[in-house]
C-alpha cells in the first residue's frame, strides 16, 4: 500500500474546527429507525417452553439509523435538519417527539399513513445487580415502498433547506426514504449547494454518477460491495480504488473496527488512523452512525478529507465505549482533542503541530 503511515494531525486545527460546529447547519436524508430497548429481570424460566420469563423494568425508545447520525450531530453542536419517512405509528411518533426535544425542526419527517416505522426492538435480560445482556431481539420494517407523493415530499423538504445548509449526509439503510433515486432529484439538474456525503449499508455503488464528495463505508460493506473477502493492506487499497473510481468521489474513509481507518484520497496517499483510545470496545451499536455525521460535520465547518477523518476517529473512539446506541457529546470531543494535545491519553498516535492549512469556514448560525 503507498503510504499508509498515520500522519500528525495538528491539534490546534481540529479543535478550531470543532469550535465551529454549532455554526453548522446539517441536513440528513436518511432512514429513521426506532430503537427499542425493552429492559427486564430475569424471574424464571417458563413451564411452558426452554425460555426465560423477564420481569418488565423499562422501555427505551432511541433514534437509530439515519436518525442516529442526526442525532449524533445535534450532539456535537450542529443545528440538524432531518429528512425522512416515518409511519403514523408509536415509533414514529417516539421519533417525532425526540426530535422536537432536541430542538430540532421536525417539518422535514414526513408522516405517511399505512407506512411502518423501521423499529428494532432488543430484550435485555440480567440478575439484579449484574449487566444486562440482550436475549432477543425482534425487527418491524415497512411491507411497502414509499408512496410517490410520500418521496415528493421528502425531496421538497430536502431541498428547501440544502441551499443553506453547511453539508448533507445520505443515511441509507435500505428502507426507502434515502435511495439513489431520491438524491438524484435532491440534486436536480445542477450541482449540489454543499458537500454531500454518503452512509450506505447495501448499495454503496448506486450512487455513481451524484457527485458526492465522500463514503464512509465499514470494511464489511466494501466486501459486499465487491463480493469479495479483504485479506490485506493491499487488497483493501484496490477495492477503495475501484469504487471510488465506480462512485465519482474524491475521497473514501474505510472503517475497520479495532484496526482504526483508512483514508483514501484521489490523487494522495493513503493514510491509516490508528483507533482513538481502547482497542477493545464495549459496543459498536450505531458507531458508523456516529462516524459519518462527525465526518460531515467537520467538513461542513471547513476540514479537508484528512482533518474530517482525524476528527471522526476521535468520535468513533469515544462511542464505541458507551452501551446502546449512543452519541458523542460537542465537550466530549473537544475535551478527548485536548487531552491527547496535553499528552493525556493516546497522545502517541498523533502529534500537535502548527495551525497551518485553510481557515476553517464561518457559516452564519441559523435558528431551527
Amino acid at each position: 500500500m503507498r503510504g499508509g503511515a498515520s500522519p500528525a494531525a495538528d491539534l490546534a486545527r481540529l479543535r478550531d474546527i470543532v469550535e465551529l460546529f454549532p455554526q453548522q447547519t446539517i441536513v440528513v436524508l436518511g432512514d429513521f429507525v426506532a430503537d427499542q430497548f425493552v429492559f427486564g429481570e430475569i424471574s424464571r424460566v417458563s413451564r411452558e417452553a426452554p425460555v426465560l420469563i423477564l420481569r418488565h423494568r423499562e422501555t427505551q425508545c432511541l433514534p437509530g439509523g439515519g436518525a442516529n447520525a442526526a442525532n449524533n450531530l445535534a450532539d456535537l453542536g450542529a443545528h440538524v435538519y432531518p429528512v425522512g419517512a416515518i409511519g403514523e405509528d408509536e415509533s414514529g411518533s417516539k421519533l417525532h417527539e425526540y426530535f422536537r426535544g432536541k430542538g430540532m425542526d421536525v417539518a422535514g419527517l414526513i408522516r405517511v399513513r399505512g407506512w411502518t416505522t423501521p423499529t428494532k426492538t432488543r430484550f435485555l435480560a440480567g440478575w439484579t445487580h449484574t449487566t444486562r445482556q440482550q436475549v432477543l431481539r425482534m425487527d418491524r420494517e415497512p411491507e411497502t415502498e414509499l408512496p410517490p407523493q410520500a418521496v415528493r415530499a421528502l425531496v421538497r423538504a430536502a431541498r428547501g433547506r440544502l441551499a443553506e445548509a453547511s453539508a448533507m449526509v445520505i443515511s441509507d439503510y435500505g428502507y426507502g426514504s434515502a435511495t439513489p433515486e431520491i438524491a438524484a432529484k435532491i440534486r436536480g439538474r445542477g450541482r449540489w449547494a454543499a458537500p454531500v456525503a454518503l452512509d450506505s449499508r447495501y448499495r454503496l455503488h448506486e450512487y455513481a454518477g451524484l457527485e458526492l464528495v465522500a463514503a464512509t463505508p465499514n470494511e464489511a460493506e466494501l466486501e459486499a460491495a465487491h463480493h469479495a473477502r479483504i485479506g490485506d493492506a493491499e487488497q483493501l487499497e484496490r477495492l477503495a480504488q475501484r469504487t471510488m473510481a465506480r462512485l465519482g468521489v474524491a475521497a473514501l474513509v474505510v472503517t475497520r473496527g479495532r484496526d482504526g481507518m483508512m483514508v483514501f484520497e484521489r490523487g494522495r496517499a493513503a493514510c491509516a488512523l490508528s483507533v482513538f483510545g481502547s482497542d477493545q470496545a464495549v459496543d459498536v451499536t450505531g458507531a458508523g452512525d456516529t462516524v459519518i455525521a462527525a465526518f460531515t460535520l467537520a467538513l461542513g465547518a471547513g476540514a479537508t478529507v484528512l482533518e474530517a477523518a482525524q476528527i471522526a476517529n476521535y468520535a468513533g473512539g469515544i462511542v464505541v465505549m458507551k452501551r446502546g446506541t449512543a452519541t458523542v457529546t460537542h465537550g466530549e470531543l473537544l475535551g478527548a482533542i485536548n487531552a491527547e494535545a496535553t499528552g493525556g491519553a493516546g497522545a502517541g498516535s498523533m502529534d500537535a503541530g502548527s495551525n497551518s492549512g485553510k481557515e476553517p469556514k464561518q457559516r452564519r448560525a441559523r435558528g431551527n
